[in-house]
Protein backbone atom coordinates (compact mmCIF):
# COMPACT_ATOMS: atom_id res chain seq x y z
CA UNK A 1 0.00 0.00 0.00
CA UNK A 2 3.18 2.44 0.67
CA UNK A 3 4.68 1.67 -2.49
CA UNK A 4 1.46 2.75 -4.19
CA UNK A 5 1.54 5.69 -2.68
CA UNK A 6 5.26 6.64 -3.42
CA UNK A 7 4.68 5.49 -7.01
CA UNK A 8 1.77 8.06 -7.38
CA UNK A 9 3.85 10.91 -5.51
CA UNK A 10 6.85 10.34 -7.83
CA UNK A 11 4.56 10.43 -11.11
CA UNK A 12 2.15 13.35 -9.96
CA UNK A 13 5.95 14.96 -8.98
CA UNK A 14 7.41 13.62 -12.62
CA UNK A 15 4.18 15.04 -14.70
CA UNK A 16 3.86 18.28 -12.95
CA UNK A 17 7.89 18.79 -13.55
CA UNK A 18 7.59 18.16 -16.83
CA UNK A 19 4.91 20.22 -17.67
CA UNK A 20 6.22 23.19 -15.52
CA UNK A 21 8.94 22.58 -18.10
CA UNK A 22 6.73 22.46 -21.57
CA UNK A 23 5.05 25.32 -20.13
CA UNK A 24 8.19 27.68 -20.05
CA UNK A 25 9.36 27.24 -23.52
CA UNK A 26 6.07 27.85 -24.19
CA UNK A 27 5.86 31.02 -22.58
CA UNK A 28 8.99 31.76 -23.53
CA UNK A 29 8.56 31.40 -27.09
CA UNK A 30 5.25 33.54 -27.27
CA UNK A 31 6.14 36.09 -24.29
CA UNK A 32 5.51 39.46 -25.65
CA UNK A 33 8.24 42.00 -24.94
CA UNK A 34 6.64 45.92 -24.56
CA UNK A 35 8.64 49.14 -24.83
CA UNK A 36 8.87 50.42 -21.46
CA UNK A 37 7.63 53.98 -23.01
CA UNK A 38 4.39 52.67 -23.10
CA UNK A 39 4.32 52.89 -19.33
CA UNK A 40 5.68 56.13 -19.45
CA UNK A 41 3.22 57.51 -22.16
CA UNK A 42 0.32 55.84 -19.96
CA UNK A 43 1.47 57.70 -16.94
CA UNK A 44 1.51 61.21 -18.85
CA UNK A 45 -1.82 60.90 -19.97
CA UNK A 46 -5.07 61.94 -17.44
CA UNK A 47 -6.54 58.10 -17.06
CA UNK A 48 -9.72 59.13 -18.21
CA UNK A 49 -10.47 56.34 -20.51
CA UNK A 50 -13.69 57.54 -22.42
CA UNK A 51 -12.00 57.08 -26.08
CA UNK A 52 -12.22 59.97 -27.36
CA UNK A 53 -8.82 59.29 -28.69
CA UNK A 54 -10.06 57.12 -31.24
CA UNK A 55 -8.55 53.58 -28.71
CA UNK A 56 -9.94 51.70 -26.34
CA UNK A 57 -8.73 53.81 -22.98
CA UNK A 58 -5.31 55.33 -22.01
CA UNK A 59 -3.24 51.96 -22.43
CA UNK A 60 -4.93 51.23 -25.98
CA UNK A 61 -3.57 54.83 -26.74
CA UNK A 62 -0.29 54.84 -25.23
CA UNK A 63 0.24 51.68 -27.57
CA UNK A 64 -0.59 53.37 -30.86
CA UNK A 65 1.70 56.25 -29.80
CA UNK A 66 4.70 54.57 -29.13
CA UNK A 67 4.55 52.09 -32.37
CA UNK A 68 3.79 54.66 -34.43
CA UNK A 69 7.00 56.21 -33.54
CA UNK A 70 9.06 53.15 -33.38
CA UNK A 71 7.68 52.49 -36.91
CA UNK A 72 8.58 55.92 -37.83
CA UNK A 73 5.41 56.93 -39.09
CA UNK A 74 3.68 59.99 -38.33
CA UNK A 75 1.19 60.80 -35.10
CA UNK A 76 -0.52 63.27 -36.95
CA UNK A 77 -4.14 62.41 -36.04
CA UNK A 78 -3.47 61.24 -32.92
CA UNK A 79 -4.33 63.07 -29.51
CA UNK A 80 -5.89 63.15 -26.43
CA UNK A 81 -8.92 65.27 -26.46
CA UNK A 82 -9.29 65.21 -22.48
CA UNK A 83 -5.16 66.68 -21.44
CA UNK A 84 -5.44 68.71 -25.02
CA UNK A 85 -1.83 70.28 -26.17
CA UNK A 86 -0.59 70.65 -22.90
CA UNK A 87 -0.53 66.79 -22.35
CA UNK A 88 0.95 65.96 -25.59
CA UNK A 89 3.94 68.17 -25.36
CA UNK A 90 4.50 65.86 -22.40
CA UNK A 91 3.92 62.69 -23.94
CA UNK A 92 5.87 63.71 -27.27
CA UNK A 93 8.71 64.82 -24.87
CA UNK A 94 8.98 60.97 -23.18
CA UNK A 95 8.91 59.78 -26.97
CA UNK A 96 11.31 62.48 -28.51
CA UNK A 97 9.30 63.99 -31.03
CA UNK A 98 7.60 67.40 -31.54
CA UNK A 99 3.71 67.38 -30.79
CA UNK A 100 1.57 69.30 -33.48
CA UNK A 101 -0.59 71.62 -31.41
CA UNK A 102 -4.39 71.01 -32.14
CA UNK A 103 -6.85 73.98 -32.01
CA UNK A 104 -9.56 72.87 -28.72
CA UNK A 105 -12.70 72.02 -29.52
CA UNK A 106 -15.84 71.56 -28.14
CA UNK A 107 -19.43 70.47 -28.43
CA UNK A 108 -22.17 72.41 -30.45
CA UNK A 109 -25.77 71.51 -30.05
CA UNK A 110 -27.03 71.97 -33.57
CA UNK A 111 -30.40 71.74 -32.98
CA UNK A 112 -32.72 74.96 -31.47
CA UNK A 113 -36.12 72.91 -31.57
CA UNK A 114 -36.70 73.92 -27.95
CA UNK A 115 -40.36 73.81 -26.65
CA UNK A 116 -41.17 76.87 -27.69
CA UNK A 117 -39.72 76.78 -31.16
CA UNK A 118 -40.83 73.39 -31.87
CA UNK A 119 -44.07 72.84 -29.83
CA UNK A 120 -45.44 69.16 -29.46
CA UNK A 121 -47.29 67.53 -31.71
CA UNK A 122 -47.66 64.21 -30.20
CA UNK A 123 -46.68 62.00 -27.11
CA UNK A 124 -44.01 59.91 -26.85
CA UNK A 125 -44.77 57.31 -24.47
CA UNK A 126 -42.10 54.82 -24.93
CA UNK A 127 -38.29 53.55 -23.42
CA UNK A 128 -37.12 57.17 -22.11
CA UNK A 129 -33.81 56.69 -24.58
CA UNK A 130 -33.11 58.84 -27.91
CA UNK A 131 -31.36 55.63 -29.32
CA UNK A 132 -35.37 53.97 -28.80
CA UNK A 133 -37.38 56.60 -29.95
CA UNK A 134 -35.37 57.57 -32.96
CA UNK A 135 -36.27 54.25 -34.19
CA UNK A 136 -40.14 54.42 -33.19
CA UNK A 137 -41.41 58.28 -34.23
CA UNK A 138 -40.10 61.02 -35.96
CA UNK A 139 -40.21 62.93 -32.71
CA UNK A 140 -42.83 64.68 -30.68
CA UNK A 141 -42.56 67.93 -33.14
CA UNK A 142 -42.85 66.14 -35.94
CA UNK A 143 -39.06 67.15 -36.81
CA UNK A 144 -37.52 63.73 -38.27
CA UNK A 145 -34.11 65.70 -37.74
CA UNK A 146 -34.25 67.68 -34.18
CA UNK A 147 -33.49 66.17 -30.57
CA UNK A 148 -35.58 64.06 -29.00
CA UNK A 149 -35.04 65.43 -25.76
CA UNK A 150 -34.38 61.84 -23.50
CA UNK A 151 -30.77 62.95 -22.99
CA UNK A 152 -28.53 59.84 -23.72
CA UNK A 153 -25.74 62.46 -24.62
CA UNK A 154 -25.66 63.51 -21.04
CA UNK A 155 -25.53 59.71 -20.16
CA UNK A 156 -22.75 59.13 -22.53
CA UNK A 157 -20.75 61.85 -20.39
CA UNK A 158 -18.19 61.04 -18.36
CA UNK A 159 -17.53 65.12 -17.38
CA UNK A 160 -19.99 65.91 -16.34
CA UNK A 161 -20.35 68.68 -19.25
CA UNK A 162 -23.64 68.07 -20.57
CA UNK A 163 -27.10 68.40 -19.07
CA UNK A 164 -30.33 68.98 -20.02
CA UNK A 165 -32.83 72.42 -19.94
CA UNK A 166 -35.67 71.48 -18.42
CA UNK A 167 -37.48 75.27 -20.25
CA UNK A 168 -36.08 74.23 -23.40
CA UNK A 169 -35.74 70.50 -23.39
CA UNK A 170 -32.58 70.55 -25.24
CA UNK A 171 -29.08 69.75 -23.94
CA UNK A 172 -26.70 72.52 -23.00
CA UNK A 173 -22.94 71.93 -23.35
CA UNK A 174 -20.76 73.46 -20.21
CA UNK A 175 -17.36 74.94 -20.34
CA UNK A 176 -15.69 71.80 -19.39
CA UNK A 177 -16.29 70.02 -22.23
CA UNK A 178 -13.31 68.14 -23.20
CA UNK A 179 -14.48 67.51 -26.62
CA UNK A 180 -14.12 63.33 -26.24
CA UNK A 181 -17.03 62.98 -28.21
CA UNK A 182 -19.09 60.47 -26.13
CA UNK A 183 -21.88 62.52 -26.65
CA UNK A 184 -21.95 62.60 -30.56
CA UNK A 185 -21.32 59.20 -31.04
CA UNK A 186 -24.21 58.82 -28.47
CA UNK A 187 -26.54 60.73 -30.30
CA UNK A 188 -28.46 58.88 -33.08
CA UNK A 189 -29.81 62.32 -34.74
CA UNK A 190 -26.04 63.63 -35.19
CA UNK A 191 -26.96 66.97 -34.01
CA UNK A 192 -23.83 67.47 -31.91
CA UNK A 193 -20.76 68.62 -33.67
CA UNK A 194 -17.17 68.82 -32.75
CA UNK A 195 -16.05 72.34 -33.59
CA UNK A 196 -13.25 73.69 -32.90
CA UNK A 197 -13.36 76.82 -29.81
CA UNK A 198 -12.62 79.63 -31.25
CA UNK A 199 -10.44 82.53 -30.04
CA UNK A 200 -11.97 84.08 -27.06
CA UNK A 201 -14.37 81.00 -27.45
CA UNK A 202 -16.31 82.85 -30.28
CA UNK A 203 -18.38 80.19 -32.47
CA UNK A 204 -20.73 81.12 -35.41
CA UNK A 205 -22.67 77.66 -36.68
CA UNK A 206 -26.03 76.78 -38.10
CA UNK A 207 -27.79 75.14 -35.23
CA UNK A 208 -30.24 72.85 -37.47
CA UNK A 209 -29.59 69.78 -38.92
CA UNK A 210 -33.14 69.68 -41.14
CA UNK A 211 -32.73 68.75 -44.69
CA UNK A 212 -36.21 68.79 -45.93
CA UNK A 213 -37.74 71.68 -47.75
CA UNK A 214 -38.39 75.23 -46.36
CA UNK A 215 -42.31 74.99 -45.54
CA UNK A 216 -42.08 72.12 -44.11
CA UNK A 217 -39.27 72.65 -42.03
CA UNK A 218 -40.54 75.90 -40.43
CA UNK A 219 -44.09 73.94 -39.66
CA UNK A 220 -42.05 71.43 -37.46
CA UNK A 221 -39.68 74.42 -36.18
CA UNK A 222 -39.85 78.28 -36.75
CA UNK A 223 -36.24 78.34 -36.18
CA UNK A 224 -35.57 75.72 -38.76
CA UNK A 225 -32.78 76.38 -41.63
CA UNK A 226 -34.85 76.67 -44.55
CA UNK A 227 -32.22 76.54 -47.21
CA UNK A 228 -32.54 80.31 -48.65
CA UNK A 229 -29.06 80.54 -48.98
CA UNK A 230 -29.13 84.12 -48.33
CA UNK A 231 -26.36 83.24 -45.71
CA UNK A 232 -24.32 81.22 -48.39
CA UNK A 233 -24.14 84.27 -50.72
CA UNK A 234 -23.12 87.05 -47.93
CA UNK A 235 -20.43 84.83 -47.03
CA UNK A 236 -17.16 86.65 -48.19
CA UNK A 237 -14.83 83.88 -47.37
CA UNK A 238 -16.51 81.16 -48.76
CA UNK A 239 -17.11 79.21 -45.66
CA UNK A 240 -21.17 78.58 -46.26
CA UNK A 241 -22.03 75.88 -48.48
CA UNK A 242 -25.70 74.74 -49.40
CA UNK A 243 -26.54 70.78 -49.35
CA UNK A 244 -29.85 68.97 -49.27
CA UNK A 245 -32.02 72.34 -48.08
CA UNK A 246 -29.08 73.55 -45.64
CA UNK A 247 -26.71 75.49 -44.88
CA UNK A 248 -23.58 74.65 -42.98
CA UNK A 249 -20.57 76.76 -42.03
CA UNK A 250 -17.30 75.37 -42.65
CA UNK A 251 -15.56 76.32 -38.87
CA UNK A 252 -11.92 76.18 -40.18
CA UNK A 253 -12.67 78.73 -42.96
CA UNK A 254 -14.86 81.03 -40.81
CA UNK A 255 -13.49 84.37 -39.97
CA UNK A 256 -16.40 84.96 -37.55
CA UNK A 257 -17.16 88.19 -39.41
CA UNK A 258 -20.33 87.74 -38.34
CA UNK A 259 -21.75 88.70 -41.58
CA UNK A 260 -24.21 85.72 -42.24
CA UNK A 261 -26.19 85.84 -38.95
CA UNK A 262 -28.57 88.75 -39.55
CA UNK A 263 -29.26 87.55 -42.99
CA UNK A 264 -30.72 84.34 -41.79
CA UNK A 265 -34.23 85.24 -41.45
CA UNK A 266 -35.10 82.01 -39.06
CA UNK A 267 -31.94 83.24 -36.81
CA UNK A 268 -30.70 79.39 -37.26
CA UNK A 269 -27.46 80.82 -37.38
CA UNK A 270 -26.12 81.05 -33.89
CA UNK A 271 -23.18 83.12 -32.60
CA UNK A 272 -21.49 82.80 -29.57
CA UNK A 273 -19.85 84.68 -26.78
CA UNK A 274 -19.67 87.59 -29.06
CA UNK A 275 -20.25 91.39 -27.95
CA UNK A 276 -23.72 93.08 -28.75
CA UNK A 277 -23.77 94.81 -32.08
CA UNK A 278 -23.34 98.44 -32.82
CA UNK A 279 -26.03 99.53 -35.11
CA UNK A 280 -25.29 102.21 -37.59
CA UNK A 281 -28.57 104.66 -38.00
CA UNK A 282 -27.93 106.33 -41.30
CA UNK A 283 -29.22 109.81 -41.13
CA UNK A 284 -32.57 110.91 -42.00
CA UNK A 285 -34.00 107.40 -41.96
CA UNK A 286 -35.66 105.55 -39.32
CA UNK A 287 -35.75 101.44 -38.91
CA UNK A 288 -32.73 100.84 -40.23
CA UNK A 289 -31.56 97.48 -40.06
CA UNK A 290 -28.10 97.21 -38.48
CA UNK A 291 -25.61 97.64 -41.43
CA UNK A 292 -22.29 95.30 -40.79
CA UNK A 293 -19.21 96.23 -42.64
CA UNK A 294 -16.87 93.33 -43.54
CA UNK A 295 -13.08 93.41 -44.80
CA UNK A 296 -11.76 90.10 -46.11
CA UNK A 297 -9.06 90.89 -43.88
CA UNK A 298 -10.96 91.06 -40.42
CA UNK A 299 -10.31 88.74 -38.33
CA UNK A 300 -10.62 88.71 -34.02
CA UNK A 301 -7.54 91.02 -33.39
CA UNK A 302 -9.26 93.77 -35.00
CA UNK A 303 -11.40 96.52 -32.96
CA UNK A 304 -15.20 95.58 -32.94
Amino acid sequence: MNDIIIYAVIFLGVVGAASAVILYFIAQKFKVIEDPKIDEVEGALPAANCGGCGFPGCRGFSEALVKSVNEKQSIEGLSCPVGGNDVMAKVAAILGIVAEEKEPQIAVIRCSGSKENAPKKINYDGPATCAFAHNLSSGESGCPYGCLGCGDCVAACKFDAIYMDEVTGLPVVKDNCVACGACVIACPRNIIELRNKGKKDRRIFVSCMNEEKGGIAKKNCSVACIGCSKCFKVCPFEAITMNNNLAYIDYEKCKLCRKCVPECPTNAIHELNFPPRKEKIVEGESNVEPKIEVNKDQSLDTKE
